[in-house]
C-alpha cells in the first residue's frame, strides 16, 4: 500500500536553478545500484573512461521531470527531458552527437544546486535536436539537444560516495575544448 510517510516544512529562499554540465555514458544494464530514491553505488559495468563530460553555459539548458499516475490503468511514470544548447558546431561534436542520439545513453545531470541526478537507469534514453546556423552574426550557432526518457521511479540522486566514484570514470578527453 502506498502511504505518505511525511510532509515538508517551506524551505528557505535559497535554491538556485539551470545545469552545470551532463556525463554522458552507453546503456549498461543497472548501472547504478538505488535504494530509496539515491544512487549508492555505480556498477563495475560503467567502464573507465567512457563517460564523457558535456559542460553547459547559458540559460537554454533545462531538466524537467513530469510524473503522471493513472487511475484507470493504475500506473505511474515519470518522464524525463533533458534540453541543452552547445555552442559552436565541429566536426568532431557533430560527429558524437550523431552517435549519441542513434545510442541508449544514460546521462547523469548536475544542476547549479550541486544535485547529481541519473536520466535514463532503466532503458537510456532518446534523443532528437537541431544543428543551426543562425542567421545574423550574433545569433546561436551550435546544437539543441533533447534527450528523454520514461522511468517508473523519479531520476535518483547520486550520494556523495558514488558521485565520487562517478567521476573518477570521466574520460580525460573531452568531445569539445
Amino acid at each position: 500500500m502506498c502511504v505518505l510517510t511525511s510532509g515538508r516544512a517551506r524551505g528557505c529562499k535559497d535554491a538556485i536553478g539551470g545545469l552545470k554540465a551532463i556525463f554522458v555514458f552507453n546503456f549498461v544494464e543497472d548501472s547504478f545500484t538505488v535504494t530509496g530514491g539515491e544512487a549508492t553505488a555505480v556498477s563495475a559495468n560503467v567502464v573507465d573512461d567512457a563517460v564523457y563530460r558535456y559542460d553547459l553555459i547559458g540559460t537554454g539548458n533545462s531538466y524537467v521531470e513530469t510524473f503522471t499516475a493513472s487511475t484507470e490503468n493504475g500506473t505511474t511514470v515519470y518522464e524525463q527531458v533533458l534540453t541543452v544548447q552547445l555552442p559552436k558546431q565541429d566536426l568532431a561534436t557533430t560527429n558524437q552527437l550523431n552517435l549519441l542520439v542513434k545510442s541508449r545513453a544514460v546521462v547523469v545531470v548536475l544542476d547549479r544546486a550541486g544535485n547529481y541526478r541519473v536520466m535514463g537507469i532503466s532503458d537510456g534514453t532518446n534523443g532528437n535536436g537541431s544543428l543551426e546556423s543562425g542567421a545574423a552574426k550574433a545569433d546561436f550557432n551550435g546544437y539543441n539537444l533533447t534527450l528523454t526518457a520514461t522511468e517508473k521511479d523519479p531520476s535518483p540522486f547520486l550520494d556523495t560516495t558514488t558521485r565520487d566514484a562517478f567521476l573518477d570514470l570521466v574520460n580525460a578527453a573531452q568531445i569539445t575544448s
